[in-house]
């Protein structure tokens, strides 16, 4: 019989970090307001809730990295909005974000979850960031806790697990 490990986004006794830009702060106002909704829903105490504002997508993954490790965090959101332009930057951008986010979680082991709108125009970004598109900001928290609970999950699974022959 397999075992089956099904997560769910519990925030009871955890510590939440939020890391969000803010440029295009119209936008990411609105997904920070999504993310604290999702830890309140999920029972987050809002002593354990961490939220660290940086100038913009670039300075996230730096941020979301001390939360996880400084804080020890168990569970990390980053939230930023980045609008495509006439140049070049934008990519740059994106593919810096995403990189450095990905690599803040594995360097630490916790969960962090890629909340940054990558967007041609600013009525898609609005959209996204608690419109017709829901709130990208909640989803990362539900996410990041839910992979926070994955984790113990597995955790528990290898502490019972059978010695091997």
């Amino acid at each position: 019989m397999p075992t089956d490990m099904r997560a769910q986004p519990d925030g009871k006794h955890r510590k939440v970090g939020i890391a969000v830009a803010r440029f295009n702060e119209v936008v990411t106002e609105r997904l920070l307001q999504g993310a604290l909704l999702a830890c309140k829903e999920r029972g987050v105490a809002d002593t354990d809730i961490y939220v660290a504002h940086v100038p913009g997508a670039f300075e996230l993954p730096q941020a979301a990295l001390w939360l996880a490790k400084t804080l020890r965090c168990d569970a990390v959101a980053a939230l930023g909005a980045v609008i495509r332009g006439e140049t070049s930057h934008y990519d740059y951008v994106c593919n810096g974000a995403t990189d450095g986010v990905l690599r803040a979680s594995l360097d630490t082991d916790t969960p962090i979850a890629f909340g940054v709108l990558t967007c041609e125009n600013m009525a898609q970004a609005l959209a996204r960031a608690g419109g017709d598109a829901g709130n990208k900001g909640h989803d990362a928290v539900m996410a990041a806790l839910e992979m926070a609970d994955l984790k113990r999950c597995i955790q528990d699974a290898a502490a019972s697990a059978q010695p091997p022959r």
